[in-house]
């Protein structure tokens, strides 16, 4: 090639790199949304899972997309995330979606069914199972669309004033209790009630409720409820995973450039592993600290948790008959959830159960 004829080609090259650039750069506006949480900013793992989202999502689009983060009451009750994310009010919330089962039961499967799926059985469903899909069949009608973004594991049972040792001894009991599980406790005789975390700690310590669940010992300890209540029962039969979601409105969902959406779902993805892992690494040490502070570790009673077992299982039954939505993603869920654990009794409780007796030999 002739060094005029290459010149008059790189000229040329150069020239469409230089229109291409701005084009370019047309595809990753600055971007600014406001993202509303369920949790008081003391709760440092699940709004700190908000606020590592955001700095996720900066990160990952070169600090184009900004999100700011507003703890419960802020802009809105932490009961109310979905109607402000519905309304507009805000373009994104983090929330439990079981919050909102009065409006839809079917919502629980985005948090947690009782007696349902622990926390790796609840990402894989969601992931791989379907559920992902369902649960966004059910926002769409709220102008909604949502991904999970963490998880606290297994929950603890709750702070009671008094020892549980029959099915008896929930009956007329005003507990605090999140979502769902609040009707199942209701069939068995308990008085549920709903109450946003900032709100728990003054009503125990006044007898306006009688016990409370939250989530498990690190934030438990966080909330103060050893001060007031002594008895600290397992499992969370309701909450064997106790899933959030970021969920946006659909319309300022629609309006991201695609790059914006993977980078939320990434982001997403990320602060599910940052909470999940973090609640392994400080419950544990809590656990001590708050038995050293008085709490009086005990198991449900199995006739309890039978008793509750069928009083959920009658109340699915009746769901389904009436809630296309929550038949749907229950017929999905219970074949999935019973080869889920023929499965994990086999190698993961093998292996776990030989630990726990090893575990003060080394």
């Amino acid at each position: 090639m002739k060094r005029r004829q290459f010149l008059q080609v790189a000229g040329g090259g150069l020239a469409a790199s230089a229109v291409a650039a701005p084009a370019i750069a047309q595809t990753s506006p600055s971007v600014k949304w406001r993202l509303t949480a369920s949790w008081p900013k003391s709760l440092d793992t699940l709004y700190g899972g908000c606020e590592y989202f955001a700095k996720r999502v900066a990160e990952i689009t070169d600090n184009k997309f900004q999100i700011q983060t507003f703890a419960a009451g802020e802009i809105v009750p932490g009961l109310q995330v979905l109607d402000a994310v519905q309304n507009g009010t805000v373009e994104m919330g983090n929330t439990a979606l079981y919050y909102y089962f009065g409006k839809n039961p079917a919502f629980t499967f985005g948090t947690a069914l009782p007696f349902g799926l622990n926390s790796r059985q609840m990402i894989s469903w969601f992931r791989h199972g379907g559920g992902e899909e369902m649960m966004n069949d059910l926002l769409k009608e709220y102008n909604a669309i949502g991904f999970a973004s963490a998880n606290t594991g297994a929950q603890m049972g709750g702070w009671f004033r008094k020892e549980i040792n029959t099915i008896d001894d929930i009956k007329g009991l005003k507990f605090r209790v999140g979502g769902f599980a609040g009707t199942i406790l209701a069939r068995v005789g308990a008085i549920p009630q709903q109450l946003a975390a900032g709100d728990i700690y003054p009503a125990l310590e006044k007898g306006t409720i009688d016990a409370a669940e939250w989530v498990g010992p690190y934030d438990d300890e966080k909330l103060g409820f050893v001060k007031v209540a002594k008895h600290y029962y397992y499992p969370g039969w309701w909450e064997g995973s106790g899933q959030s979601h970021n969920i946006m409105n659909i319309a300022k969902w629609n309006e991201l450039p695609k790059s914006y959406q993977s980078a939320i779902i990434t982001a997403s993805n990320d602060t599910w592993v940052w909470t999940t892992s973090k609640y392994d690494a400080v419950n544990p040490p809590a656990m001590k600290r708050l038995v050293a502070a008085g709490a009086l570790l005990h198991a449900f009673p199995q006739p309890v948790l039978e008793a509750c077992y069928k009083a959920a299982t009658d109340i699915y039954t009746e769901l389904s008959a009436t809630n296309p939505h929550f038949k749907k993603m229950y017929e999905s869920l219970v074949p999935f959830r019973n080869d889920g654990y023929a499965w994990l009794q086999v190698a993961e409780l093998g292996f776990d159960s030989f630990q726990i007796r090893m575990r003060t030999r080394a």
